[in-house]
């Protein structure tokens, strides 16, 4: 039986962890991470991407499917075929109710990529070649106790997919460790403070990370305006045989527009991005 052991690297707080605990010899060891790279994370991300490589542990993939927003801009995916939607709020002239398109952006940038990656990368498989009998996969998650309802979701995909040959592994949710707990573990082995990883446009954010964006990181914030008023623009192919308008933002009004709320509570600024309901497992870790 031959065993492969990928992670996931956001090269967010969580998978930063687990990063370093392979390094550590504090979990099972690595034989590589892939950091699927939708060229629209913020530029502290890149930076500590370029710290981790820098570090000499198991090597790191950077595979890409092509800058997100400039195809979202587009009206095209990542192949130059049909429109990949991100999960923008939507509403019609004249009505209160907020509706929201499809997600498609963390499986064909980020899923999508890493399984390309493992099977050619990792595994040395040609195209729609099935994987050998005698090779076990184990693909390490970055998903933290707060969000392991994400690693239920996982389980399920894995177990209708791909059964037989790989398995997804949670180091983190086994040790019942929220990001706080990944965040104290971090201090004084990271050098800088460890980003938080999501596409500077996505519309997963809370308003504590809108407002985190808009204060602290003038570029992102600027990237994150125009995808937003390119969804509008009149004869955009972003928002072609679109009825209602859509937003990056749930108040649905454009983001410059846009009074952010203070943060809530605790959890909301350790998190800041809402991915409780994001299936893939692949963004903000």
């Amino acid at each position: 039986m031959t065993e492969k052991h990928v992670l996931n690297l956001g090269a967010g707080v969580q998978s930063t962890t687990l990063y370093l605990m392979a390094i550590a010899g504090e979990m099972h060891a690595i034989d590589c991470a892939i950091f699927a790279d939708t060229g629209e994370e913020p530029g502290a991300v890149y930076k500590h991407l370029e710290w981790l490589q820098s570090l000499g542990g198991p090597p790191i993939l950077v595979r890409s499917a092509g800058r997100l927003g400039d195809d979202l801009q587009h009206g095209r995916n990542s192949t130059g075929q049909r429109f990949t939607a991100i999960p923008c709020f939507t509403q019609a002239q004249g009505s209160d109710e907020v509706g929201r398109t499809r997600r498609q952006c963390s499986k064909e940038y980020k899923t999508e990529v890493i399984e390309r990656s493992i099977r050619r990368d990792v595994l040395g498989l040609a195209p729609r070649k099935h994987v050998p009998k005698g090779v076990r996969f184990f693909q390490y998650f970055g998903i933290s106790w707060d969000e392991r309802s994400r690693a239920s979701r996982i389980w399920e995909r894995f177990h209708i997919e791909s059964s037989t040959w790989a398995e997804p592994v949670f180091p983190l949710v086994e040790r019942q460790w929220t990001r706080a707990n990944c965040i104290e573990y971090l201090a004084g082995k990271v050098p800088h403070e460890t980003p938080r990883s999501a596409c500077v446009f996505c519309p997963f954010h809370r308003d504590s990370e809108w407002s985190r964006i808009k204060e602290s990181d003038p570029e992102a914030w600027a990237r994150a305006v125009e995808i937003d008023v390119a969804l509008r623009t009149t004869g955009a192919v972003a928002n072609r045989d679109m009825r209602q308008t859509m937003y990056l933002h749930r108040s649905c009004k454009p983001l410059v527009q846009v009074e952010f709320r203070p943060r809530e509570n605790v959890n909301e600024l350790q998190l800041g991005i809402g991915f409780g309901v994001e299936c893939e497992g692949v963004c903000g870790v």
